[in-house]
This record gives structure tokens, C-alpha cells and sequence, in this order.
């Protein structure tokens, strides 16, 4: 006979570490991402990925720092990338992350991960509106380049 086995009850909530006055309000623009992101992605020695829940009129509502890489690799799972998104009530995320070499050209693993994302939004229903890449004073928009 085996044994009973004891399952843990449990809730879950986003605890507010901090918080930022964003005066643009919302995001319209791949300029308008970058400029949120950048707050948190300069200067960083290390791969820094992001995201922003948005509220339906496109308002940051929560900043997450989903995942800190290496000098230059960061492995995201889409499933962490969601569950900040998830528990603030985003309609649609913003994703970003740096490059340290300050060069914002994304790699095939950048463009792969944001294709994943795209399609897991879409099955869940959060719209993944755009990943930023930061570099040194300046920006790629995956949107732009048409890979969303």
C-alpha cells in the first residue's frame, strides 16, 4: 500500500519591490519602449532581460526582471517571461534586453526566443508588442525589423 502524499496550498501575488514615474505615460513607439527599457538595461556588465506588462492603452503597469545571463548569453524560457505578465493582468508585453558589447544587432538565438514568445502570447493572450535590443545610445526594435 503507498502511502498518502501531502500537496501544499498555496496562493500567488506580485510583491512591489519599487516603483518609477514613467511621464510618457504609454508606449506608442518602438522610441517610447526603448526609452522605458533603457532605465534598467544601461550600463549593465552582464545580459539583463526584461519585460513590461502593459494595460490595455498600452501603460506600463509592472517591470520585471525576468532573467540576469552571463557576459553574453541569457537563456529565457518563455514560461518566465509570462508569469510576471500573467499575475500583473497585462493585455501585452514589452521585452527587452541588453547587449554589454553595446552593439544592438540581434542574434539568431534573440530573433528565435522572440518568435517563441510571439506564439506562446498568442495562446495564452498576452500580445507580445515588440523586444527591444539595448546598446550603447542606441536601440533595435525586433517589431522593426518585422520579426513580430
Amino acid at each position: 500500500m503507498q502511502s498518502s502524499k501531502r500537496v501544499n496550498i498555496v496562493s500567488l501575488k506580485l510583491v512591489k519591490e519599487s516603483s518609477i514615474l514613467y511621464k510618457e505615460r504609454s508606449v506608442r513607439s518602438p522610441e517610447d519602449g526603448y526609452q522605458l527599457m533603457k532605465l534598467f538595461l544601461v550600463d549593465k556588465d552582464r545580459e539583463y532581460f526584461i519585460v513590461a506588462s502593459l494595460d490595455t492603452k498600452n501603460q506600463p503597469v509592472a517591470i520585471n526582471v525576468c532573467h540576469i545571463g552571463s557576459l553574453n548569453a541569457s537563456l529565457v524560457h518563455p514560461r518566465e517571461v509570462m508569469k510576471s505578465a500573467i499575475l500583473s493582468n497585462a493585455a501585452s508585453i514589452i521585452v527587452g534586453h541588453n547587449h554589454p558589447s553595446g552593439l544592438p544587432e540581434p542574434s539568431r538565438e534573440d530573433i528565435d526566443v522572440t518568435k517563441r514568445l510571439v506564439e506562446v502570447g498568442k495562446i495564452i493572450g498576452i500580445e507580445v508588442i515588440d523586444h527591444i535590443i539595448v546598446g550603447d545610445d542606441s536601440f533595435t526594435s525586433l517589431k522593426e525589423k518585422g520579426y513580430i
